[in-house]
């Protein structure tokens, strides 16, 4: 699906028509650069290779430099490839915040925040064992049982364990785009978005 690269903001709320309070999140959405043009006849495929915040050169490769030369813009410091645009690009060509309608439902996707070494109460909703009286000791957030003794000798793959929680890629599908500010090149969305703030997020039509 077509769409822009985006940076996350934080997280505001907005007042509808009738008075009720929208909690709703503000990206920075482009301007995207669109760095390559993938064609059927060359690349079996049709798409568009967009680039967004501008990096130092310093921090780039030589393969990066050339690349963006040939664009005619500066290095990048996120490429992503869209599919779906019913306009023509060429090389150059920026897509701005204006390619979303207000009233639309868009996907994003981002990398969620990551929060560590967590225990299964936490990661995976375990209610807890036992009681916290009749001689209980600091078991009230155990996962209690993992398996059968003898047979089958073994944990199953797949045994909600504890362990790291977060940076996981996750997309948040049919947010309502309630306001898109040109001139700053903002969109605001409906409810929340995966990722902390300043993070990249890519948002789908």
């Amino acid at each position: 699906m077509s769409g822009l690269i985006g940076k996350k903001i934080g997280m505001t709320s907005i007042f509808d028509e009738n008075g009720k309070n929208i909690p709703c999140t503000v990206i920075e959405a482009g301007p995207c650069i669109v760095t390559q043009v993938r064609t059927e006849e060359v690349d079996g495929y049709k798409a568009l290779q967009l680039g967004f915040d501008d990096a130092t050169e310093k921090s780039a490769t030589k393969a990066d430099l050339g690349h963006a030369k040939k664009a005619g813009t500066s290095v990048k410091r996120k490429i992503v490839e869209f599919k779906g645009f019913d306009e023509e690009y060429k090389l150059g060509d920026a897509i701005t915040v204006e390619h979303f309608i207000e009233g639309e439902f868009v996907d994003i996707a981002g990398v969620s925040k990551g929060k560590g070494f967590q225990g299964v109460v936490k990661r995976h909703g375990f209610g807890g064992v036992g009681q916290a009286t009749h001689g209980q000791h600091n078991r009230l957030r155990a996962p209690g049982s993992i398996g059968a003794a003898s047979y089958p000798a073994r944990v199953f793959k797949g045994m909600r364990m504890a362990g790291r929680m977060g940076t996981d890629r996750v997309k948040v599908e049919n947010l309502r785009v309630l306001k898109v500010v040109a001139e700053k090149n903002l969109l605001v969305v409906k409810g929340c978005v995966p990722g902390h703030k300043n993070a990249y997020v890519i948002i789908e039509k």
